[in-house]
């Protein structure tokens, strides 16, 4: 598959760099392409891996991640190009600057708010309820961290949901796209527990039936 990352932080990062090792064609979006640091991201992604404007990644991807701080998500976004017809997978969660809370009403999700500034394009809602080293291994003790997904084009969560198993997730489908008002707020719950109560960024949680 064709990937574009549009955000070269930790999480997208992480994200492009395993599925590049995966046999994936990933472009990481950088307004400085030729810079060390995108030299160096690429180099570790492989053979597979190039760095583009965000302009040319967009256009080059089957599926876009957004990675993108939440302030800069919405710029970053009407700014590409057409994501008519592309798988987009939204990572975000829209947080307060000092991690209490979330800077969206309950009446709408960060998921949502990317499909708006996404026209044309297949959003699903994912890798957002766990920190960027549970990417990197989300073996726990021996067991698959569950990766919750939502949205509304069911060709587009097959599609994601495989990209989530490849990592090594156990991909559970949360639903339709306004599901992305639960699952934001769950990402709290982890956020809390991983920085206040002191678990840790290596963890995530479990389906028990």
């Amino acid at each position: 598959m064709k990937i574009g990352i549009l955000g070269s932080g930790n999480v997208g990062a992480t994200l492009g760099t395993r599925w590049a090792h995966g046999g994936h064609s990933v472009v990481f979006s950088s307004r400085e392409p030729q810079s060390d640091k995108m030299k160096e991201l690429v180099g570790r992604a492989g053979a597979t891996a190039r760095a583009a404007t965000p302009v040319e990644t967009v256009a080059a991807s089957e599926i876009v991640v957004v990675a993108t701080p939440w302030n800069a998500a919405q710029n970053a976004l009407s700014s590409v190009g057409s994501f008519q017809g592309k798988i987009v997978i939204d990572v975000l969660n829209p947080l307060l600057p000092d991690l209490s809370g979330l800077a969206v009403p309950n009446t709408t999700s960060a998921g949502e708010m990317v499909a708006q500034w996404c026209p044309g394009g297949r959003v699903v809602k994912a890798f957002n309820t766990v920190g960027f080293p549970t990417m990197a291994n989300p073996i726990v003790n021996g067991e698959p961290v569950v990766m919750f997904y939502c949205g509304d084009d069911a060709e587009a969560k097959k599609v994601v949901a495989q990209l989530a198993t490849e990592l090594g997730f156990n991909a559970v489908d949360a639903g339709p796209l306004t599901q992305a008002r639960v699952l934001e707020p769950f990402a709290m719950l982890w956020i809390s527990l991983a920085f206040r109560q002191g678990y840790g960024a290596h963890w995530g949680f479990k389906i028990l039936r």
